[in-house]
């Protein structure tokens, strides 16, 4: 079976709302459609055929090969899209944010292999004031404060994603009831915990209330009161944008 009329079949189990395609919009119009923002949310690319990612649309080095699920929680590999391209033939390639080192990274994948869906949410992750916003199409839902990255181990800025939300085993550990593992990875710990230094945004519990809310004093984690991390968890898409910054 040719790879849209797979798209087509999963796509009808789906509820997110597809992003517009007229037939009269131009290229550059739907390009721009695609990038995100705080007043549209983004696009977000549910991989449902190994495929790969590259350095160019369709060419160049093979960046990353992209599976049908997360490494680690095994759940739906949902990227966010950065960028929208159509090639000399008409095929369409989407930009997409990595899930792997060095943070910041992405790559082309054929359109071909995902469904791409909308999400309006968007997250705002202020390190100098240190409170999460999250918003809907443009429009403030909620705010609270947060436990950012020390000045030794900073949380690392830029645009990043929700890739693999993780639930707990206890909601009473370290890191609360839910670690929701980002695309962005700490700049200065290589490894951490036994893992790659992944940076996430969890809850908190254990020795981690020792640190307070509005405090710098993580590892480069966002660390945020439990009933905040799970409404995220319950709320807000694979796939969202999270804009980190000063």
């Amino acid at each position: 079976m040719p790879p849209r009329a797979v798209t087509a079949i999963v796509a009808a189990s789906l509820l997110f709302i597809a992003p517009a395609h007229a037939g009269s919009r131009t290229d550059a119009e739907n390009a721009s459609s695609y990038q995100p923002s705080r007043a549209r949310g983004a696009v977000v690319a549910k991989i449902v055929i190994p495929t790969v990612a590259r350095s160019r649309p369709g060419a160049g080095a093979i960046k990353w090969k992209v599976r049908t699920e997360t490494q680690w929680g095994r759940g739906p590999q949902q990227l966010l899209v950065l960028r929208r391209k159509l090639d000399a033939e008409g095929k369409e390639w989407l930009k997409v944010r990595l899930p792997i080192r060095p943070d910041g990274n992405w790559g082309w994948i054929s359109a071909d292999f995902a469904l791409v869906r909308s999400t309006p949410y968007w997250i705002d992750v202020s390190l100098s004031r240190r409170l999460v916003s999250v918003y809907r199409t443009g429009h403030l839902v909620r705010r609270f404060r947060a436990v950012v990255g020390a000045p030794s181990t900073p949380t690392p800025k830029g645009l990043a994603a929700i890739y693999d939300p993780i639930r707990q085993p206890s909601a009473n550990g370290f890191v609360g009831p839910w670690a929701l593992h980002l695309t962005a990875f700490s700049r200065v710990l290589m490894r951490y915990d036994g893992g790659l230094g992944r940076v996430g945004i969890h809850g908190r519990g254990g020795a981690s209330l020792r640190d307070p809310l509005g405090s710098a004093r993580s590892h480069g984690c966002i660390r945020v009161d439990n009933a905040e991390v799970s409404w995220l968890a319950h709320t807000v898409p694979r796939g969202t944008p999270v804009d980190i910054h000063r």
